[in-house]
């Protein structure tokens, strides 16, 4: 199966997030499946300690999947096993129309870069990645060969998306 994935790429604090959160947004209120995939960092954690799951994954579980009538999660400790690549998660998601990945700088699926005047590092990424195919910035970007939109133009970034990624009805 052909997977329509595009990529939100950018330093840190270049609003690479909210970016993702607005676009699942208008995606999904178009009527498109959205899945994502997010790069986080090492020593993240999404359980708790004290929980069930916590206990069964301290007591050396590989994986725990918590099940509930409204949604399930599956946690798999690498244990010292490599970060699984980015194609092998997304072999594991279930069906939708389109994965936005978050971060994966050096993936070679096409990406949008992300640029705020507040992040810590401004240096374009579009030079040297042939997969940056569009900048969005909450500064005026000139000299880039590449489409350029307003940060917060959601609408005109989904619309650049739903063509580069063939999404149509």
């Amino acid at each position: 199966m052909m997977r329509r994935v595009f990529g939100i790429t950018g330093w840190k604090n270049s609003g690479k997030t909210t970016l993702t959160e607005k676009l699942v947004a208008e995606l999904a209120r178009r009527g498109w499946k959205v899945s994502t995939v997010k790069h986080a960092h090492h020593d993240f954690d999404i359980d708790k300690p004290g929980t069930d799951s916590f206990r069964h994954r301290h007591a050396g579980a590989a994986e725990v999947a918590i099940v509930s009538g409204r949604r399930w999660a599956l946690m798999h400790e690498l244990r010292g096993e490599d970060e699984p690549t980015l194609d092998e998660i997304l072999s594991r998601l279930g069906t939708s129309d389109i994965v936005l990945v978050e971060g994966y700088k050096r993936e070679t699926h096409n990406k949008i870069e992300t640029r705020r005047l507040e992040a810590r590092d401004r240096t374009p990424l579009s030079a040297g990645d042939p997969h940056i195919v569009a900048v969005a910035a909450d500064f005026t970007v000139s000299g880039e060969s590449l489409p350029v939109f307003d940060l917060d133009d959601t609408k005109s970034i989904a619309d650049f998306i739903e063509r580069a990624t063939g999404l149509t009805r």
